[in-house]
This record gives structure tokens, sequence and C-alpha cells, in this order.
């Protein structure tokens, strides 16, 4: 594509085709993911035989996105998103194939090493959603962005809800029928990965920079090549950092898809455990799960996986109508009502798979609306490395919450684990409010 010359038509058609190319990825990756979910804590528990490890799946997860954010932030800031996301994509596939290995060997630490490498494709999945932003115009930022994330639905959804079919595709290989489910979504994983390798060309991150070089020169064509290396100072963590810390709403979002994601993980990696001793009885959680319990858990985490991503247009929407940080306020409020209506309602697997929607439902609002004012408060020069930092410290969060979970679980219960949820919850919705004022004030004249 080399000289060749791009009219504004042009560029809307790439956007137009980048969002599109990214979703139908996005549908893909997401059976990973949800698979993953569903009966990672069982399987953590099964294979270390302790309860004490039922959080790790969750937290290596989390922890291998958040290692992975700046690497692959880095790699899309060097060489465009394109390599970026084949690149993470990849070690999620390998990921779900040691995930196979160790149900069928039984060993722990390929479990492991098999959900980091789907942190990795989860870290790169969360990238999608700033490649979607890349050639989108202000006035619709949160919707392009919100149309990546609304993608992963599909697929999301469909993983926690593959363990019947997965047992008929595992027993059909002669696997345990638990490693089926990870055996479709490798399938899943692939597809996605030769999608974006084939077909995110143009690179959306190489010509926008390429653009504003453009526009720069005073030069009203654009020319499809990839613009010269820049000079930059510093680490990337270093860089992303610098430039968050000149920027008050850059901080206001960084908190938001932080604080978003600690309470979502925290709350959601334990519900399983959660549902099976309400389901089975106290005393067995940890025991081999029955296929009754496996279906109303599967059932519970795809209505929360729905609940973080089949909003998202609506949220996107929002982010662009109402402002940015009105829609993190909302965000907020919901993940409070949604800790609550769990919290309290923890003898009832009702009110809990309502509690885990509430929860989705303000996780999609919270991210999508951080998500849009972080791309949109630092410069151009620095974006990728702010938007790599967010995510290394979202996983990080994460990360976190899923280790300290299990052990809030065992000393609190599941009341006072939504609690926690509450507190930080309520914390970051303060600190909204407080800028929103601020901001306010300083439109009012005199």
């Amino acid at each position: 594509m080399a000289g060749t010359v791009m009219t504004e038509s042009g560029v809307r058609q790439v956007q137009r085709r980048t969002v599109t190319l990214l979703s139908v990825a996005q549908v893909f990756a997401g059976i990973g993911t949800g698979a993953t979910v569903s009966i990672g804590s069982i399987l953590a528990v099964e294979l270390s035989g302790s309860t004490a490890w039922a959080g790790s799946v969750a937290t290596v997860m989390t922890l291998g996105a958040a290692l992975a954010a700046l690497p692959l932030a880095s790699l899309a800031d060097r060489r465009g998103r394109r390599i970026g996301q084949v690149t993470g994509l990849s070690a999620a596939l390998l990921g779900t194939v040691l995930m196979v290995l160790a149900v069928v060997s039984g060993q722990f630490i390929l479990l492991v090493l098999g959900a980091a490498g789907i942190g990795v494709g989860t870290a790169a999945s969360l990238q999608a959603r700033f490649a979607a932003v890349d050639l989108a115009d202000a006035e619709h930022r949160g919707r392009a962005l919100s149309a990546v994330v609304w993608a992963v639905t599909v697929g999301a959804v469909a993983g926690p809800n593959l363990v019947q079919p997965g047992a008929v595709v595992g027993q059909a290989l002669g696997l345990p029928p638990i490693a089926g489910p990870f055996v479709i979504s490798a399938a899943g994983l692939l597809v996605a990965t030769v999608l974006l390798f084939a077909g995110l060309r143009p690179d959306p991150l190489l010509l926008a920079r390429e653009l504003v070089a453009q526009q720069e020169a005073g030069q009203p064509p654009v020319t499809l090549q990839a613009p010269p290396a820049q000079a930059r100072s510093g680490g990337s963590l270093v860089r992303g950092m610098r430039a968050i810390r000149q920027s008050r709403a850059a901080w206001l979002a960084l908190a938001a898809v932080v604080g978003a994601h600690a309470v979502m993980v925290g709350v959601m990696s334990m519900t399983p455990l959660h549902l099976q001793e309400l389901v089975a009885g106290p005393g067995h959680a940890g025991h081999a799960a029955t296929g009754d319990v496996l279906v109303i858990i599967g059932f519970t985490i795809s209505l929360h996986i729905a609940g973080m991503f089949a909003l998202s247009p609506v949220m996107g929407w929002l982010t662009d109508k109402a402002g940015r940080t009105e829609t993190i306020m909302i965000g907020f409020a919901t993940l409070i009502a949604a800790v609550a209506v769990a919290g309290f309602g923890q003898a009832s697997t009702a009110a809990v798979a309502v509690g885990l929607v509430l929860l989705g439902v303000g996780w999609s609002a919270s991210t999508i609306s951080g998500s849009t004012l972080l791309a949109e408060s630092v410069g151009q020069e620095s974006r990728v490395m702010v938007q790599g930092v967010s995510d290394m410290l979202m996983g990080a969060a994460g990360a976190v919450g899923g280790a300290t979970s299990g052990l809030v679980l065992s000393g609190a219960g599941y009341l006072g684990l939504n609690l926690v949820g509450a507190v930080v919850g309520a914390a970051v919705l303060a600190a909204a409010s407080v800028t929103l004022l601020a901001q306010r004030r300083k439109s009012v004249p005199g």
C-alpha cells in the first residue's frame, strides 16, 4: 500500500472495516476467556487438592494480562496494532492447549501456565477497544470503542455454556469431558488470530499517525506508509505515567477502569464456589461439581458476561451524549447496587444472578466511559503507552482482587466480600463526583 493516496472517505472506510474486523475477531476470542472463568476455580481446587488455590486461575489470568499489557502496548507502538493483537491471541491459543494438557495429566502447574497464556490474550482483547478509536472522530469515540467491546458478547456468553457441548467434543477426541470446552476455545482463538493477521491492513494506529503527520505538514492527502521512527525518552511505564500525571482527567479515567475491574474480578471469581456450596450444600465447595451445579454456574456467569458486554453500545452512546464523567458515576452507582443485591441476597441463586448481571453492567459503563476519557486525555505521541499502563494496572487490580477474594470469602463470607467491593466503588464514585462538581464550577461564569 506504500505510496497510495487515501482520501477522507477512504479513511472512514478503513475505520469501518477495522471496527468490523476487530468485532468479528472478538466474537471468537471471547470464547476462551468465558470457559476459563466459568470452570477455572473448580479445576484449580480439584487439581491442587485445596480450596486455598480456588482463586489462582482468576489471579494468574489477570496477572498475566497485567504483565503483558505494557509489552503488547510497546509492540503495538513499534509495529502497529496488528502485530500486537496477533501476538497476544497466539499466547492465548497456547494457553488453551496447556489447559487441556493440565486436565489430561492432572498437573496443577500446567493449569496455571495455561491461565497465564489466556491472560495475555485478555490483554490483547482489551487493547482491541483502543484500536477501534485510533481513526475515530471525537464525537463517535465512545460508540466505536463500545462496538468492539460489545462483540465479545457472543463468544463470552457462549464460553461458560460450553460445558455440556464440550463434554461431547472431549469424549469424541478421547479426552476427559471437562477438557472439551478448552478444545472449542482453541478453535475460536485460532480463527481470531488468522482473521487479524490477514485482515487488519492498513494498520489503524500507523495510519492514524500518518494522518497526524500529514496534517501537521499541511498536506491534505494521506499516504499509506509507516511514519519514521520517533525518538522517545524513558521506558514504557515512565512515559505512560508521565503523561497521566499531567492530566487530571486521565487520573480519573485510570481510577475508573482499575477500580471497576478490581470489584468485578473479586466478586465474580468467587461466585462459582459460593453457588456450588449454595446448591450442593455446605461442605461441598471444592469437591467435584455435579452436572447440575455446573449448569447453574455456567448460566449465572454467562448472564454476568452478558451484562458486561451486551449493553456496550448503550454505554458508548451514553458516554458520547451524557458525558464521560457522568457515565463513570452511573457505572459505579450500578456496581454498588450490584454488590448490595448479591451480598444481601446471598442465600438465593436468583438474587446472586441479578447481582452478577448488575455487576457486569456497572463494569461496562465504567470501563467504556473511563477508556474513552483516557484515550482523549493525552496526546497522540503517548496515547498507546498510556493505554498500556492503564491495562497493566487494571490487570494488577484484578489479580489482587482474585488473590484476596478467596481469603475474604473464607474470613468474612460472601456478604463480606461484596461489602469490600462496595467500599472500593464508593471511593471512586466520590472522586468522580468531586471532579464533576469542579468541572461545573469552572463552567459557571464569574
